[in-house]
C-alpha cells in the first residue's frame, strides 16, 4: 500500500492506494467518529462490493442507499433517496457517509453529505479508474442540471480516500478507457515525463497489469493532490484540470447523459482542445498526432459527434463554469505538459477546431 496526503491545512486528508484494502477494516474504521453510517453505492457495485464494506461496520448498523447506475440518474431527483434515507435513520452530524462506486456515486454521496445537516463527514471509496484517479480526491461534489453538466453542487472534502487496485478486476473494458482519458490527460496538462511513460506502458494498463495501473494510479493522484493543495477552490491553477471538460461536458450535455461515458467526452475534448492549440501557434501538428495516437490507442473517441453542430456547440458550452463576464475560458496547451487557462482566441479559429474535430455526418 502506498499513502498521499493532500495537504489542505485542517482539512487534510489521507489517499490510500494498494490492492485488497477493501479488507483492511482498519482503513475504513479509523476515519469514523460517530455512531452511524451510511453507504450509498448503485446498483452495479453493490452486489460486487457492498457485503465486504459493510461487514468491517456491522456494530454500526450501517444505512445502505443502492442508487440506480448510470450519469443520467446524477440529479437533484435520485439525490433526495439519499437525504430520505437519512432523515428516515434520524442520522445526527456525526454520521459518515461512505460512497462506495464510481463517480457518479462519490459526486452525489459528497454532495449529499455536504448538504446534509450543512455537513456530514464523509469518506470516498472509489472503485472505477476515472474515479480513483480524478473524481474521489479534491473535493469536488455535485449534481448534473439538463442544461449543464455539474452545475450544482459543492466543494467538500472526504476524511479519507480508500483506493482499492482490485476492484479493477471486475471494471469493463469501456469504463477502463474511459478512466484512461483522465490519467492521460495529467501527463498533457503538467507532467510531460508521465505522458511519455504512458506511450510506453498503455498496452500494460489495458491488459489490467497490476504493477503499471499502481504506478498510473499513485502518479495520477499526486498530480491532483499537488493542484488541489495549491488551488482548492478553483480560482487559478486548479482550473488546468478541465483540458478537454469544457468541450467533453458539452457533449455530454448534448447527446444525453449517459449516451457518452465522461471519459469519453473528456477525451474527444482533448483532441478539441489541442487542435485549437495548434491553430494558435503553440503546438505543431506532430504534438498533435501524438496526443491523437495515444488516445487511440486507448480506445477513446478522436472526434466529437456529428449530431452537435459548431453554433449547437457554443450554446452548450455558454453553460459552463469557465464562463466569466460573458467570456468562455479554455483550457489549451502552450506545450505538451503546460497547460493555460484563457479567453484569448479568435472567435474563428474556436469555430474552425469545432467544425473540424466531428465525425463525418
Amino acid at each position: 500500500m502506498k499513502t498521499l496526503h493532500l495537504d489542505l491545512a485542517e482539512r487534510s486528508y489521507p489517499i490510500y492506494i494498494g490492492a485488497g484494502l477493501l479488507g483492511q477494516a482498519e482503513l475504513l474504521t479509523r476515519h469514523i467518529a460517530g455512531t452511524k453510517v451510511a453507504i450509498v453505492t448503485n446498483e452495479t457495485v453493490a452486489p460486487l462490493y457492498l457485503a465486504k464494506l459493510r461487514a468491517h461496520l456491522v456494530s454500526l448498523q450501517p444505512i445502505e442507499v443502492v442508487l440506480p447506475d448510470g450519469e443520467q440518474y446524477k440529479s437533484l431527483e435520485v439525490l433526495n433517496r439519499i437525504f430520505d434515507a437519512l432523515l428516515s435513520a434520524r442520522c445526527d452530524r456525526r454520521t459518515t457517509v461512505i460512497a462506495l462506486g464510481g463517480g457518479v456515486v462519490g459526486d452525489m454521496a459528497g454532495f449529499a453529505a455536504a448538504c446534509y445537516q450543512r455537513g456530514v463527514p464523509f469518506i470516498q471509496v472509489p472503485t472505477t479508474l476515472l474515479a480513483q484517479v480524478d473524481s474521489s480526491v479534491g473535493g469536488k461534489t455535485g449534481v448534473n442540471h439538463p442544461l449543464g453538466k455539474n452545475m450544482i453542487g459543492a466543494f467538500y472534502q472526504p476524511r479519507a480516500v480508500i483506493i482499492d487496485t482490485d476492484t479493477l478486476k471486475t471494471l469493463s473494458d469501456r469504463e477502463l478507457s474511459a478512466g484512461l482519458s483522465e490519467v492521460i490527460k495529467y501527463g498533457l496538462i503538467r507532467d510531460p515525463e508521465f505522458f511519455s511513460w504512458l506511450e510506453t506502458n498503455l498496452d500494460k494498463l489495458l491488459k489490467r497489469d497490476t504493477e503499471a495501473l499502481a504506478f498510473a494510479i499513485h502518479r495520477s493522484c499526486r498530480n491532483k493532490a499537488e493542484v488541489v493543495a495549491a488551488d482548492e477552490r478553483e480560482s487559478g491553477v486548479r482550473a488546468t484540470l478541465n483540458l478537454g471538460h469544457s468541450f467533453g461536458h458539452a457533449i455530454e450535455t448534448g447527446m444525453g447523459y449517459g449516451s457518452w461515458l465522461h471519459g469519453e467526452a473528456v477525451a474527444a475534448g482533448m483532441l478539441m482542445a489541442a487542435d485549437l492549440s495548434r491553430r494558435l501557434g503553440w503546438l505543431s501538428a506532430a504534438d498533435v498526432a501524438r496526443i491523437e495516437k495515444l488516445i487511440q490507442r486507448a480506445r477513446l473517441p478522436l472526434q466529437a459527434p456529428a449530431k452537435l453542430s459548431p453554433a449547437r456547440f457554443l450554446e452548450l458550452m455558454a453553460v459552463d463554469k469557465k464562463v466569466l463576464d460573458g467570456r468562455l475560458r479554455l483550457v489549451l496547451l502552450k506545450r505538451l505538459g503546460e497547460a493555460v487557462v484563457t479567453d484569448d482566441y479568435p472567435r474563428a479559429e474556436l469555430e474552425a477546431t469545432l467544425a473540424s474535430r466531428r465525425e463525418a455526418a
